[in-house]
Parts: structure tokens; C-alpha cells; sequence
């Protein structure tokens, strides 16, 4: 018999995705600082991208390692040390002298975001027991990631402009701080039931990686945010070069980010429906190449550059939510999603971690943003590809 919703779930679920949009602002609130950071530390073009890129180091190296620990010590108590982290390393990049010890700063957010997100959908799973509850929650955690890096967007360029931005590093920082009080006094700590967790990590690591599902799922992943970074995050000092004023860079930044939140819900949405994954995988690369082609290649059409990129990100954000259905399918076992979806999680990392600088380095080469397009085109040829691939397994695992 499921269980009756209660207002307990629903006060959990919200607290829990309020925590991940507050972990987005810190990927969010580099593209409208990076004008700044270049005229006050001399930064090059490259060494923002890596910037950009380098709070996906942890996620492209140690997302396996964060799944398996969370299921031994708790999604909460993992998600706690995860935001005392990026609360310190945003806090170090507050009083960072030079590019050095900012680029040290966000390995520290990199590793901190990962272990704070990452266990989300574990704890929700476990705390969220009404299942339309539940499918609402992880729904709409998609989306935390674009809500956040919006509201970053939006807001960054103007506090910036205000304060500076080492005190909005610093706001951030205790900001987290603040997310590690809630999420401590609003969840109950879990029992300690590791032993069970521990003795199977091994099989469950090999079965999942011996498996061909979740490898398709994190390559698809892998191309779809390399790209999608690489565009939304260098968009701010595209058209700061334009000439536009940091309050409209800003807005059309924020926009830009926030309606990947529409491809990402109503994924669900039509996956409920029946609407084949392929489908919609395939919608959302060719959304995605073609927009990227219009934004970066046609030159001197402003109109027609904003509304490709809108199309980009918004029928672009049909394929993570498509992915992350698909992740839980296509793992080769109940007791292989979790490391399913962190073997998914450091793909998506290194695809963030490649796309900025590759596509900052042809820009450097090619004299300006104008051939840039081709690294986002093969991008999303190779996603297409990959489309098929899922649709067939998924109809392989009795999918429609």
C-alpha cells in the first residue's frame, strides 16, 4: 500500500531542492564575473575557461566513488560535508590574490558541489514516500542546475557592480553555511545501516560498469554538457564584447539559463505520455547544433543569434531529462542506479570540464567566436548518433 502523502515529504523535497539551486549559484555566478575577474587579475581567455570548467574536476573523477560513499554513510550526512566544503572554498576565493588560489578555490567548490548534490535523489528516495510526491521532487530537481545558474545570471552582474565580486563570493559562502544549518535541523540523521552497502559495493561496481546502458547514457550526457557550458557560460562575455550593458548581458544570460528549465520538466512530462526517448533525445541535438551553428556563425544578426540560443538551451534541456529517466531504466539492476547515475554524473563533469576551454582555445585561434561552432556541431552529430543507440536499448529493457 503506498503511503499517504504527508506535508513532512513535501516540506522535505522543497528544502532539498532550495539546497541544490543554492549549489547552482556557485556554478552560475562565474560567466557574469568573468569581464571583471580578466581586468582586475589579468585573466586570459583560456584561464577562464578553465575556470568555468575546473568545479567539474571532482564530478569527472570521483562521481562513482560519491555514489558508492553515500550509500554507505547516508545521502545527508554526505550532502552536509559537501556544503561546509563549498561554503570554505567559495570563501577562499574571496580573499584570493591572484588567479592561483582562484583557480584552487573552485577545485575546493568542485569537490564540495559534488558531494552535496549528488546524494539529492538518494535522499529523496529515502525521505519522500508518496510516489507522485517523489516523481514531482525529482522532476523538478532537474532543474535546480538552470534555476540557479539563473538567478545567478540575473542577479550577479548588478551585486557585482554594487559590492565587487569578492563579496559576492563571500555571500555565497555563508550562504551554504547557512544551507548546512537548514538541511541539519530539517532532516532527520539516518541510521547507520552501512555493512549491508559496503560488501556490495564491488559486484555493484563492476555489474554497472560491465553493463552497456549506463555507458550510453553518460556519453550522451558527456556531449550534451560540454556544449551546453561552453555556450550559456561564455555568453555574458560574448556580448560584454557587443557592448551591452552589464544589466542586459545579464537578463539575456539569466533567460538564456533558466529556460533549459522547460526541456528539462516537460521531458518527463512527455516520457510519461509515451513519447519515445529517442525522439526526444534527437529533438534536442538537433535543437542543439543548430542553434549553436546561427549563435556562434551568424555574425551582425543579434535577433536571430538570441532567439538560436534560446532555442539551444530551452529544446537543448530535453536531454538531460530525458537521460536521467533513462539512467534508471537502462541500469543494469535495482542495486546498480545510484552508480548508474554517478558514473552519468562524471561524464556530465568532464564534459563540462573539456567543452569551455576547447571552444575558448578555437576562439583564441580562429580571432573570435565565429568557428566555434564546429566543436558544438560534432558535439551534437555524435549525440544523434547516440540516440539511436538508447532508443534500442531502452526498447531492449521493455521499453515502448
Amino acid at each position: 500500500m503506498t503511503p499517504r502523502e504527508d506535508p513532512a515529504s513535501r516540506r522535505t523535497a522543497a528544502i532539498v531542492f532550495a539546497v541544490g539551486v543554492s549549489c547552482a549559484l556557485h556554478i552560475g555566478k562565474l560567466p557574469v564575473a568573468i569581464p571583471v575577474l580578466r581586468d582586475a587579475l589579468q585573466l586570459t581567455l583560456v584561464q577562464a575557461g578553465f575556470l568555468l570548467s575546473l568545479v567539474q574536476l571532482a564530478g569527472m573523477t570521483l562521481g562513482l566513488a560519491v555514489g558508492l560513499m553515500a550509500d554507505r554513510l547516508g545521502p545527508r550526512r554526505v550532502m552536509l560535508i559537501g556544503l561546509v566544503l563549498l561554503g570554505l572554498g567559495s570563501a577562499l576565493g574571496a580573499v584570493a590574490p591572484g588567479i592561483e588560489v582562484l583557480l584552487v578555490s573552485r577545485v575546493v567548490e568542485g569537490v564540495g558541489f559534488l558531494l552535496a548534490v549528488l546524494p539529492a535523489p538518494g535522499l529523496l528516495r529515502r525521505r519522500v514516500l508518496h510516489a507522485p510526491t517523489l516523481s514531482r521532487a525529482l522532476g523538478w530537481w532537474g532543474a535546480y542546475m538552470p534555476l540557479g545558474t539563473a538567478l545567478a545570471l540575473l542577479l550577479g552582474g548588478a551585486l557585482i557592480g554594487q559590492i565587487g565580486w569578492r563579496w559576492v563570493w563571500l555571500a555565497l559562502s555563508l550562504m551554504s553555511l547557512a544551507s548546512v544549518v537548514l538541511l541539519a535541523r530539517s532532516v532527520a540523521p539516518e541510521k547507520m545501516s552501512a555493512a549491508k552497502g559496503a560488501e556490495a559495493w564491488g559486484p555493484r561496481l563492476r555489474k554497472t560498469l560491465k553493463a552497456p546502458g549506463p555507458w550510453w547514457v553518460a556519453l550522451a550526457f558527456f556531449l550534451y554538457s560540454g556544449q551546453w557550458l561552453a555556450v550559456i557560460g561564455f555568453l555574458p562575455s560574448i556580448y560584454a564584447q557587443a557592448g551591452y550593458t552589464a544589466a542586459a548581458v545579464g537578463g539575456f544570460s539569466a533567460l538564456a539559463a533558466g529556460i533549459n528549465m522547460v526541456g528539462n520538466i516537460g521531458a518527463g512530462r512527455l516520457l510519461a505520455r509515451g513519447v519515445r526517448p529517442g525522439v526526444l533525445l534527437a529533438s534536442g541535438f538537433c535543437a542543439m547544433g543548430l542553434g549553436s551553428v546561427i549563435t556562434f556563425a551568424a555574425a551582425g544578426h543579434p535577433v536571430a543569434q538570441y532567439l538560436a540560443v534560446l532555442v539551444f538551451s530551452g529544446v537543448g534541456g530535453l536531454i538531460p531529462g530525458t537521460l536521467f529517466g533513462l539512467a534508471v531504466v537502462l541500469a543494469p539492476g535495482e542495486d546498480t542506479v545510484s552508480t548508474t547515475v554517478g558514473w552519468m554524473q562524471q561524464f556530465s563533469a568532464l564534459g563540462q570540464f573539456i567543452g569551455p576551454p576547447l571552444v575558448a582555445w578555437v576562439a583564441t585561434l580562429a580571432g573570435g567566436w565565429q568557428s566555434t561552432w564546429w566543436v558544438t556541431g560534432a558535439s551534437s552529430v555524435l549525440g544523434l548518433l547516440l540516440a539511436g543507440r538508447l532508443q534500442a536499448a531502452w526498447h531492449q529493457r521493455g521499453g515502448v
